[in-house]
C-alpha cells in the first residue's frame, strides 16, 4: 500500500513540476499532502461500553478505524489536539458480561473550555453547519478580521471588544437571520434557486418581508452605542467633574462628563487586556510602563499619559541575530492582523520571523534565543537552526 501510495505521489509531483514549475509544490512532503487532500474522508467505529458498579457506573469508549480514507497515504503530526484521530481497542465484550476487579485507580480531570477556532477549524464548521460556500469561505475570514471583529494570535482568533459587541446587538435585534438554521436553509434556497426548483422572487419575499418589520423595529430600540454615557464614581483629574464611559474606536474609554469644556480622557481601568502593567520604566520620566492594544497591535506606554505621552514596541528581550546589528526583537502585528517578530531598527534591519522568540541559549548548538511553536500536546521550544533540529516541551 505505501510503495503504491509513493509512486502517486512521486508521478504527482512530477506532473505539477511540468505544469505549474518548482514554486507551488517543492518536496514530495508537499505532493503527498496534495494528493491526499483529494481522498475521501477516513471513517471510524467508536463503541462505547457501561460497566455497573454497585451505585457507580464506568464508561469507556474503543474506536478502530473501518475505512482509512486519505490516512492510507498521510497523517498530519502537527494537528491540534481536538483532530486527533488514535485508535483504541476495547477488549471483545457481551451484554450481561460478569467482570473481574483488577483495581482502581482514582484520577482527577478538569473539563476544559472548547478550543479556539484557527482559520482551518472555522471553516471546517462552516461547512458542517453548512453556511457559505467555499467561494465564499475566504471572504468570510477576511471580513472578521478587516473589520477588528476578532483579532488572530499564534493562529487562534480571539474575539474583540468591538466584536462582542457587534454580535450582541445583532444576535437581538435580528435573531431570526442570525440562527444557524436560517442561514443553513436559505444557502440550500439559493441552490433550489440555480436548479429551478424555486422562484427567486418568492424566496426574497421570504426573506425581506420579516427583515423589513425587524429592521424598522432596530431603528427604534436597538441601543446607539456612540451615544451612551455610563455613569462611573470616577473623578476628572483636570476638573473634578464625574467621568462616563464611552465608547471609541478602539472600544470603551472613559471620559469627562463636561466635554467639550474638559476634554481629558482614559482608557477603562482593568478592560480586558487594554492596559496590563510592567516591570518595564519610562525612559522620560521613570514611570511603570503598561501594554496596550492600538490599531498595530500591542505596544508599551507611559503610565503617566497625558503628561508623558512615551511609548514603544514590545520588545522580547531577545536581541536581533543579524550580524552588526544592535536592535532588540519586538511585537508587531501584519496588515491582516497576525503577530510576528522584527527587528527594532527596521527599516534600517529587516529580520522577521513568525515564531515567538525564547530568551534562552540553545543547549545543543548554543544558538543565542529559541523559539516558540504549537504542536500536538502543547508548545514547544525549538532552536531556529534548521541544521541543529534541537526541541524540547515547554
Amino acid at each position: 500500500m505505501l510503495k503504491i501510495g509513493i509512486d502517486i505521489v512521486d508521478e504527482s509531483l512530477r506532473v505539477f513540476i511540468k505544469e505549474f514549475g518548482t514554486r507551488r509544490i517543492k518536496s514530495r512532503h508537499e505532493a503527498i499532502r496534495f494528493v491526499a487532500s483529494q481522498m475521501p474522508s477516513a471513517d471510524f467505529l467508536q463503541t462505547t461500553v457501561e460497566i455497573k458498579a454497585d451505585e457507580g457506573t464506568f464508561t469507556a469508549v474503543g474506536t478502530v478505524p473501518v475505512f482509512q480514507g486519505f490516512m492510507a497515504l498521510y497523517v498530519e503530526g502537527q494537528d491540534d489536539q481536538e483532530n486527533g484521530n488514535g485508535e483504541k481497542n476495547l477488549p471483545s465484550l457481551t451484554e450481561g458480561q460478569l467482570l473481574e476487579l483488577l483495581g482502581l485507580n482514582p484520577k482527577q480531570h478538569f473539563t476544559q473550555p472548547p478550543y479556539r477556532y484557527s482559520e482551518a477549524t472555522l471553516i471546517k464548521e462552516l461547512e458542517e453547519k453548512g453556511i457559505g460556500r467555499p467561494s465564499t469561505y475566504a471572504a468570510i475570514l477576511a471580513t472578521i478580521k478587516d473589520k477588528e471583529y476578532v483579532r488572530l494570535e499564534k493562529g487562534k482568533f480571539f474575539p474583540t471588544e468591538l466584536g462582542c459587541l457587534v454580535n450582541d446587538l445583532l444576535v437581538v435585534n435580528f435573531p431570526d437571520i442570525f440562527d444557524i438554521e436560517f442561514t443553513a436553509q436559505m444557502e440550500e434556497n439559493l441552490d433550489h434557486i440555480e436548479e429551478g426548483r424555486k422562484d427567486w422572487v418568492e424566496t426574497l419575499k421570504e426573506f425581506y418581508v420579516p427583515f423589513e418589520k425587524d429592521l424598522e423595529m432596530a431603528k427604534v430600540s436597538m441601543r446607539d452605542v456612540k451615544r451612551e454615557l455610563i455613569p462611573t464614581e470616577e473623578l476628572c483629574e483636570r476638573c473634578g467633574s464625574k467621568m462616563v464611559k464611552r465608547w471609541g474606536k478602539r472600544g470603551y474609554f472613559l471620559a469627562c462628563s463636561s466635554y467639550p469644556e474638559c476634554r481629558y480622557t482614559k482608557e477603562v481601568g482593568g478592560n480586558g487586556d487594554n492596559q496590563v502593567e510592567t516591570d518595564a520604566k519610562c525612559e522620560k520620566c521613570g514611570s511603570a510602563m503598561v501594554i496596550k492594544n492600538g490599531k498595530f497591535g500591542r505596544f508599551l506606554a507611559c503610565s503617566n499619559y497625558p503628561k508623558c505621552k512615551y511609548t514603544r514596541s514590545v520588545d522580547t528581550g531577545v536581541h536581533c541575530p543579524q550580524e552588526g546589528c544592535d536592535g532588540l526583537i519586538v511585537e508587531r502585528r501584519s496588515r491582516k492582523g497576525r503577530t510576528f517578530y522584527g527587528c527594532s531598527n527596521y527599516p534600517n534591519c529587516t529580520y522577521a520571523s513568525w515564531d515567538k522568540p525564547i530568551p534562552e541559549k540553545c543547549p545543543q548548538c548554543g544558538f543565542p534565543f529559541l523559539v516558540e511553536k504549537g504542536a500536538k500536546g502543547g508548545a514547544t521550544k525549538r532552536c531556529p537552526q534548521k541544521e541543529c533540529g534541537y526541541r524540547a516541551a515547554e
